[in-house]
């Protein structure tokens, strides 16, 4: 209800249309200028498998941008945020499709060749036909590559660039007139520095465990839902300023696997040590051993949905499990749910509906 309340502080165009909460349509407002826009929702709320669907205009506003709103749709925690993202990224395509047309005096040209031979071409990844977009590639200490795109507006360099980054929080620039791109360089780099523990954590996680979601994830991504064992997974919500910290843990699969799971974190959380790497931290407070990449293969524990006989649908993993300790047959929710609509004997109560399991039919 909270949720909904902000939602309303900050975009009262944008209304819900059904008492789920699943599906919003309205009007998102940038620059004066109002775009229609739609949201829905899976059943579980989660904004990872959304859909946006928005007018012609606004898809061709956003169209260079589609990439950045698919990984904002998968790290935001709501859907506030998400629409704050959207607003920005809109502001931003906003001006530098109004820039396109603003002719460039000379002196702008003169000033970023030179900012960029201060910088170094070493430093940069691409630079566009019409000089007026930059992208700025990065090391970090560990030796992860980043990028950095900079938009530039006629006014460059009165006024600033606007910086996108794949960084799990917001990258703000500090900027005057007589700033250079090699200030904004810098920021960068330290930026990158103050996250590397972060990225040290979701690395050593990648690299230690199997990984079922997401599949291919980007650095600003700050989930991870790591196999268990047959069927069983936790999702760990890492904090990007402080992740040797507890993170927020969510377990799925049958009860009966989970259940004593939940049990020893919850028991054993005073033992956290924020010395030790997460992973270290979480293997010792289930007193588990994750499967290795080195030992077991993703088929060894990961598998096809009972119903649509597949792994991967619209990019996620089963996610429920039949409690029945000899079935333990995963399913998809979207596929659980339909099929639980089709019985008779199925019954719904507000978002959870209960029916009987495809396979063993408890």
């Amino acid at each position: 209800m909270a949720g909904s309340r902000a939602l309303l502080r900050q975009f009262p165009l944008l209304l819900p249309q059904n008492r789920q909460g699943t599906a919003y349509e309205g009007f998102v407002t940038a620059q004066g200028r109002d775009f229609h826009i739609r949201i829905l929702l899976p059943e579980d709320l989660q904004l990872k498998n959304a859909r946006v669907e928005c007018s012609w205009s606004l898809k061709k506003i956003l169209h260079r941008y589609q990439h950045i709103l698919k990984q904002r749709l998968h790290s935001c925690p709501d859907l506030v945020s998400f629409m704050m993202e959207l607003k920005t990224v809109l502001e931003i395509a906003l001006k530098n499709t109004q820039d396109l047309h603003v002719p460039r005096p000379p002196e702008y040209y003169s000033c970023l060749v030179r900012d960029l031979e201060i910088l170094g071409w070493n430093k940069v990844a691409y630079v566009d036909t019409g000089l007026t977009t930059v992208k700025l590639k990065a090391e970090d200490s560990c030796g992860r590559q980043h990028l950095m795109t900079l938009k530039l507006n006629a006014k460059y360099p009165t006024e600033a660039p606007d910086c996108l980054v794949d960084f799990p929080v917001q990258f703000a620039i500090s900027w005057m007139p007589q700033n250079s791109l090699l200030d904004i360089y810098n920021q960068f780099l330290a930026a990158l520095e103050s996250l590397k523990g972060f990225w040290d954590t979701l690395d050593e996680i990648d690299g230690k465990t199997w990984v079922l979601e997401p599949e291919n994830p980007t650095r600003s991504a700050t989930a991870r839902r790591i196999a268990i064992g047959n069927n069983v997974s936790v999702n760990v919500e890492v904090h990007p300023h402080h992740p040797n910290m507890l993170p927020e843990c969510y377990f799925l699969g049958a009860d009966h696997a989970v259940a004593p799971l939940r049990a020893k974190l919850n028991n054993n959380m005073h033992l956290w040590d924020p010395e030790i790497s997460l992973l270290q931290n979480l293997k010792d407070l289930l007193e588990i051993d994750f499967p290795s990449r080195a030992v077991l293969e993703k088929s060894d524990f990961a598998q096809d949905c009972g119903i649509c006989y597949a792994y991967r649908l619209d990019g996620a993993a089963p996610d429920h499990v039949c409690d029945e300790p000899r079935c333990a047959q995963p399913f998809h929710q979207a596929c659980l749910y339909e099929w639980l609509q089709g019985l008779p004997t199925s019954r719904q109560s507000f978002n959870v509906i209960f029916g009987e399991c495809p396979y063993c039919n408890k």
